[in-house]
């Protein structure tokens, strides 16, 4: 509520890429980058993304256990339903390593490469999957 909208303020409307759960590319990456310039950079790795850092692991354990906490109320546990249990720690884990290159890439800007763009992309489709999926039930 406060570090996304103070890093926004740079992106003139763009949204940052871990708000994209379709994905993004090179191109937008670069845009988005030039566009938040030095400062909007600044703050989007000073900022946001320490704050970004906290979160999955809370979502992560919080969720599994909770649904682990249902099933074993409702006798499910022990089916192929514990493992929905996994859901939120795969979004916990690739929310990490996200952010992890969402870090390499406003350190290294502007010499972007297409192999931490892509992988950088990969894991923020998953976790948006892996969160999606969770949240659907």
């Amino acid at each position: 509520m406060v570090t996304i909208p103070k890093t926004m303020d740079f992106s003139n409307g763009m949204k940052l890429l871990e708000m994209l759960p379709t994905g993004y590319n090179q191109d937008y990456v670069n845009k988005l980058f030039k566009t938040l310039r030095e400062n909007g950079r600044a703050i989007y790795l000073t900022n946001q993304i320490p704050v970004d850092m906290r979160y999955p692991l809370l979502f992560g354990l919080t969720y599994s256990l909770l649904l682990a906490y249902f099933l074993k109320k409702l006798n499910k546990l022990k089916s192929l339903f514990k493992y929905l249990c996994l859901l939120p720690i795969i979004a916990g884990i690739t929310d990490y390593m996200e952010n992890l290159g969402i870090i390499t890439m406003l350190n290294n800007y502007p010499k972007l490469t297409e192999v931490i763009v892509n992988a950088t992309n990969i894991f923020s489709v998953i976790k948006s999957t892996s969160t999606s999926l969770f949240l659907l039930p």
